[in-house]
């Protein structure tokens, strides 16, 4: 969501940091760029003043003059006033109240709504160790109720009957008693929405939260709607008591804008981003973290917490363990291949990293090919149990057999046996303490060799 701001961004400091000293005409075309960069992002222009107005005045103090890396005091002043920006620190969830505890969400139609409730549903069960009822509420969209309802199958998740004709007052009364008969804990109410704001729907809202009375109240707001989103959160901030919002399609092309514009105007944390489709999408909103991503700086702390949680503490134990040793084996390749394309493939983890623009651009420059991860893993599930254990005897007719069994060819199994001694030779280095060679200058030029 924040790739294209993130690039304007490095471009803006790229060139503010190679001058050892900095007038006034600099810092001031330096803003220039800052502001044209948020307005072109979908921030909107009394949210980029504000901004601007705030940043203006630090940078322009005769300390950033004089520094001696003026470059990367105003990078910190940016980075500080963005933080304050998107909320300075993530917010929990509210859980104080007796159970079972009720949660609203409420946007516009399409906005999903729904697929949030049962993502939201998902993420309560598993870290806050919650037994979670869902609800729907929408009555007037066909086959909203049986949506969420479906939802809630697939993942095992408790949904409340459906009774045709019943009018969202009713069903939210009925919610309550079902709740404390069935032991659940939260009630997640998922609100009808519109395709745009009306007075029925406020209305409403209104009612339904009077109630319920929920301990939160998350607006679920499209990442895609950019300047729109600061007008929709401001109106249902005067309608209920939002305490929350959760961003979705964070995962698309979206300028990044909305997420700026939304908490300004509301008031109220960024809680959640969707980041796909699938029910564990769901990642929790953390202020500074996203900063750094913006400017460039990279997530390292979301990367491996990402990763940590996909893995499971026994394969992180075991992984530990080998890379005391040294030791890498092909199956331990075979887990890290499963595990990038768990985290979005090559793309998806350099994301996170630092100067992720420069490694973009290194591997548009060197034709890196998504496809690689899943053809390794073919290539890889396609060996016997003793060609994995030493790759070493992987002779001519092996690697014929492999290839048939893997649908590639003797080429592309070559370039993964070099790719696994790189990584058992990196692995090796590692466990010694020599990363030499490992610098913060991009993607080794012959590690993106082997992924071509």
């Amino acid at each position: 969501m924040f790739e294209n701001l993130t690039n304007k961004f490095e471009e803006i400091f790229s060139s503010l940091k190679k001058a050892a000293s900095l007038d006034e005409n600099q810092v001031d075309e330096g803003l220039r760029s800052i502001k044209q960069a948020l307005l072109e992002a979908d921030v909107s222009l009394d949210v980029t003043k504000d901004f601007i107005e705030k940043v203006k005045p630090k940078v322009m103090g005769q300390e950033i003059i004089r520094s001696t890396s003026p470059g990367d005091m105003v990078v910190k002043i940016v980075y500080d006033e963005l933080v304050s920006l998107l909320g300075e620190s993530n917010t929990d969830i509210n859980l104080n109240a007796v159970p079972p505890v009720p949660m609203m969400l409420v946007g516009l139609q399409g906005s999903g709504k729904t697929t949030t409730t049962a993502k939201l549903a998902k993420y309560l069960e598993k870290n806050k160790k919650k037994k979670i009822m869902m609800v729907s509420l929408d009555v007037y969209r066909p086959a909203a109720q049986e949506q969420l309802r479906s939802l809630g199958e697939q993942n095992d998740i408790l949904t409340l009957p459906i009774i045709e004709g019943q009018l969202p007052a009713d069903i939210c009364r009925r919610a309550v008693s079902a709740a404390n008969l069935n032991g659940a804990e939260i009630i997640l109410f998922d609100t009808a929405g519109r395709t745009q704001i009306d007075l029925q729907m406020m209305s409403e809202i209104k009612q339904i939260e009077s109630i319920i009375k929920p301990t939160e109240v998350f607006l679920v707001a499209d990442s895609l709607t950019g300047q729109v989103a600061a007008e929709v959160a401001k109106e249902f901030k005067n309608t209920v008591n939002l305490t929350g919002i959760v961003l979705t399609r964070a995962d698309g092309d979206a300028r990044g804008g909305a997420a700026l514009s939304m908490k300004y105007v509301s008031q109220v944390p960024i809680k959640f981003l969707g980041v796909g489709e699938k029910i564990e999408n769901l990642e929790v909103f953390h202020p500074d973290r996203i900063a750094n991503r913006i400017l460039g700086m990279g997530d390292i702390v979301s990367l491996v917490e990402k990763a940590a949680e996909d893995l499971g503490e026994e394969n992180i134990k075991k992984a530990e363990e080998n890379l005391k040793k040294g030791q890498f084996s092909m199956e331990d390749y075979l887990t890290q291949l499963r595990q990038m394309k768990k985290m979005g493939g090559i793309e998806g983890i350099m994301s996170f990293m630092p100067g992720v623009s420069k490694m973009k651009s290194q591997m548009d420059a060197s034709g890196i090919d998504e496809s690689v991860i899943t053809k390794n893993e073919a290539i890889i599930l396609s060996m016997t149990k003793k060609e994995r254990g030493n790759p070493k005897i992987i002779d001519g007719s092996r690697k014929k057999r492999i290839a048939n069994g893997s649908g590639t060819d003797a080429a592309t199994i070559n370039k993964l046996l070099k790719q696994f001694k790189m990584m058992s030779e990196m692995m090796k280095k590692m466990s010694k303490g020599n990363l030499k060679g490992m610098s913060d200058k991009g993607i080794p030029p012959e590690l993106l060799n082997q992924l071509k």
